[in-house]
């Protein structure tokens, strides 16, 4: 039985990150990566689940949940600057493997992660975290690539109502068949965060560097050729931010790879919690 779950935060790069942990110090690390607009308030569920068997290791990203929240005037909101973050965090509490789950933004933190230190990474779980131009659903992203190509007042402001509530809304409730397995406070505690001020231009900001993601990915399909990374890809078949497309690419890449789709959405662990937890512990325990 879990000993319970961590509240910490530790300083990084003059930065505060905090992150829930639990679990036996000396096993395997299970570091989980949110995505938007969350938290590690997503794993809440998850953590507890594995952590008789795991160490895991939830951090929030700058600029999300409880970690710190600079100004885009005082922190450079890119995937790379997340990721460099994210790995000193690793290195602060000594880890040195671990298995990463990947959601959403957690996907490109995460393969950042793994082409700087390629032998870091044991095992990749990646629950809806895109990481072929197969995932994209095209009606879902062209206002975001139109952002990235154009960079103009118009198609950044065009991209504020996935800030709003009904938008936050939609990517917990969407595709999953009873909505009311999923806890309204997820999705209210999202949209508290959000409200913060300042974090319109943190959001945009990120929205508009999510172009730099597709660049990474031949290096990191390469690096999943022939690294021999095993991949359990467990996705909501019904999500209409990255298809289920995505998961299904992984095998181009490593053969091998575990792909499950449940008939859920874009955030599993609110609906379908017991199916991906027990996939996880099948799944690490062969290697």
């Amino acid at each position: 039985m879990s000993a319970g779950t961590h509240h910490r935060t530790v300083t990084v790069n003059g930065l505060d990150v905090f992150y829930r942990e639990a679990g036996p110090q000396d096993a395997p690390v299970i570091l989980l990566l949110h995505g938007y607009p969350t938290s590690s308030h997503m794993f809440r569920h998850l953590i507890p689940a594995l952590s008789d068997t795991y160490r895991v290791i939830a951090p929030d990203h700058i600029g999300f949940g409880r970690s710190s929240a600079p100004s885009t005037d005082e922190f450079d909101y890119t995937f790379d600057a997340l990721a460099d973050v994210t790995a000193a965090f690793v290195k602060a509490l000594g880890v040195t493997r671990y298995t990463v789950y990947v959601q959403d933004y957690g996907a490109p933190i995460a393969w950042r992660l793994a082409l700087a230190d390629p032998t870091a990474v044991e095992g990749v779980i990646s629950q809806n975290g895109n990481a072929y131009e197969d995932g994209f659903v095209p009606d879902f992203w062209e206002p975001i690539w139109a952002d990235a190509a154009h960079r103009t007042a118009s198609t950044r402001d065009a991209l504020r109502p996935a800030l709003g509530r009904a938008a936050v809304e939609w990517q917990y409730t969407h595709g999953v068949p009873d909505p009311s397995l999923v806890d309204p406070d997820a999705w209210e505690h999202d949209i508290a965060l959000l409200q913060r001020p300042g974090q319109d231009a943190v959001q945009l900001d990120l929205f508009r560097d999510y172009a730099s993601n597709r660049d990474l990915y031949p290096a990191l399909h390469d690096w999943l050729r022939t690294s021999g990374v095993p991949v359990l890809a467990i996705w909501g078949r019904n999500d209409e931010i990255f298809g289920p497309a995505g998961a299904e690419a992984f095998r181009r890449d490593v053969p091998g790879a575990r792909v499950e789709l449940l008939d859920g959405g874009h955030f599993l662990l609110e609906s379908h919690l017991d199916a991906v937890a027990a996939s996880i512990r099948d799944w690490r325990s062969t290697f």
